[in-house]
């Protein structure tokens, strides 16, 4: 790239616009209309070695596009979007050692979704919270606030996702040092009626039938962090003392501990929407009646893989100190805290 670039650098081209770069090609033909005022090196190169030659050229001399470019005032997008940008995580606020107290008198944003909306006669709580941290950061609104229209028509609920702006002031509260005197409020999505969040718990059973919106609980953000923090000190113990982290492959045609069930990967039984038959008669079979695996996708039996270990041997041999780390599967239908379908 460097050595298909470097003439260009040396021509000093003028820089053409975009729109008239794109109208120089002509689409039955691969090479550039000489129709307009190209100069003549470039008049008969290729197509895509003239785009890049061009934009090279135009990004090597073009001094006085870049100062236009940079002293060009924004539009009103782009003011609406660098002022959504400018937020807080609250994380930043509420996980250090004050708990926020260092930031009171600031003017900050933050943005995330609803927890819990209490509305009451001269002042309404609202608690946000971004997936930063457990903790949510409380908002106070009274109804001077730029945007509150939108918490009395009652789109602003529970599950909605919102940009709120105000200052840092301490909590009158015991449950947060710090809270949020909110000045402006913007709904940036609504929740449904019906959704299933609430402040009120919800017991595991229900969270299966709500997979998409059970990440927002306290009891699976909760997992997942420590499950991040359990991953990071794993490789970070192993990386620290020279081992070399090794992928083992997912799907496999091994059987590496022989101890216990697999699950088998294949694409000879047909999902319900491709076939009327029964998948039992339309899997394809030798002519002594067994499963025929030289159709499937892989040409035989594969399997989730019950370890690494096996792959893991075969490396260490070549690389010395070596670790797998992966997720590994068993098929047994075992409903206990001991057996698992899937672990790493």
């Amino acid at each position: 790239m460097a050595a298909a670039l470097s003439p260009a650098a040396s021509l000093q081209l003028r820089p053409y616009p975009t729109l008239r770069l794109l109208s120089l090609y002509s689409r039955a033909s691969t090479t550039l209309r000489t129709s307009h005022s190209l100069p003549p090196p470039f008049r008969s190169l290729p197509r895509r070695r003239c785009l890049c030659t061009v934009i090279t050229g135009a990004l090597y001399s073009g001094e006085r596009t870049k100062r236009e470019l940079v002293e060009k005032p924004r539009g009103e997008l782009g003011e609406r979007v660098g002022e959504f940008r400018r937020r807080l995580k609250i994380a930043e606020i509420k996980g250090k050692p004050d708990e926020g107290l260092g930031r009171v008198g600031q003017s900050i944003a933050v943005m995330g979704w609803v927890r819990t909306l209490r509305v009451q006669s001269s002042v309404t709580f609202m608690e946000v919270n971004d997936g930063s941290c457990l903790s949510n950061m409380q908002c106070v609104l009274g109804s001077e606030v730029e945007g509150y229209d939108q918490v009395e028509s009652g789109s602003v609920s529970t599950g909605a996702s919102v940009w709120v702006q105000g200052e840092v002031v301490p909590s009158q509260g015991s449950k947060q040092k710090v809270e949020l005197k909110v000045k402006k409020i913007v709904l940036l999505g609504k929740s449904d009626p019906s959704y299933p969040i609430q402040k009120k718990r919800v017991s595991k059973e229900f969270l299966r039938t709500k997979a998409h919106l059970r990440p927002r609980t306290n009891t699976f953000g909760a997992v997942a962090r420590v499950r991040n923090a359990l991953a990071f000190a794993t490789h970070k113990f192993f990386q620290e003392n020279g081992f070399v982290w090794v992928s083992s492959p997912i799907i496999t045609a091994s059987d590496c501990e022989g101890a216990g069930e697999q699950f088998c990967v294949t694409t000879l039984i047909p999902s319900s929407g491709e076939t009327t038959d029964t998948p039992l008669d339309t899997i394809p079979k030798t002519n002594n009646g067994l499963i025929d695996w030289s159709q499937d996708f892989f040409g035989k039996p594969a399997f989730l893989t019950v370890s690494g270990q096996l792959n893991g041997e075969t490396y260490a041999t070549a690389l010395s100190d070596i670790y797998t780390f992966g997720p590994t599967f068993r098929a047994e239908n075992s409903n206990t805290s001991r057996h698992l379908a899937e672990f790493w």
